[in-house]
C-alpha cells in the first residue's frame, strides 16, 4: 500500500468558485483514476486556519510504483488544470505518505 495526500489551499475570495469545481470536475477526475484503489476527498477543517479553505484529497495505491507513476503523469495534469483555473488563487501541496503500521 502506499498513500499520498494532496492539500488544495484555496483563497478566501475563490471558495464558491472552488467548491463547484470541487463538486463536478475534481471529483470526476478522481473518480476516472484507474490505479487509484481507493480514495477520500475532505473538507479540512482546523483552528490554525484563519483565511481561505483547506481541501485534501487521500489517494490509496497498491504499491509504491503506482504512486509515483500518478505524480509523473496525472498529478501534473491535475495541477495544470487547476492552475489554467484558478492560478495562484489554488495552491496545492502533494505530501507522500509512508505508512509504518496500518490497520486499512
Amino acid at each position: 500500500m502506499s498513500i499520498l495526500s494532496i492539500t488544495f489551499h484555496t483563497t478566501e475570495n475563490q471558495i464558491t468558485e472552488w467548491d463547484l469545481y470541487l463538486d463536478n470536475e475534481l471529483h470526476q477526475m478522481v473518480q476516472n483514476l484507474i490505479d487509484v484503489e481507493q480514495y477520500i476527498l475532505s473538507e479540512v477543517e482546523s483552528d490554525m486556519l484563519n483565511e481561505g479553505k483547506n481541501t485534501n484529497l487521500l489517494l490509496i495505491f497498491a504499491d509504491d510504483t503506482l504512486r509515483n507513476d500518478f505524480m509523473e503523469s496525472e498529478m501534473l495534469n491535475i495541477e495544470e488544470r487547476i492552475s489554467k483555473k484558478f492560478g495562484p488563487e489554488v495552491m496545492i501541496f502533494p505530501t507522500f505518505l509512508n505508512p509504518k503500521k496500518n490497520r486499512l
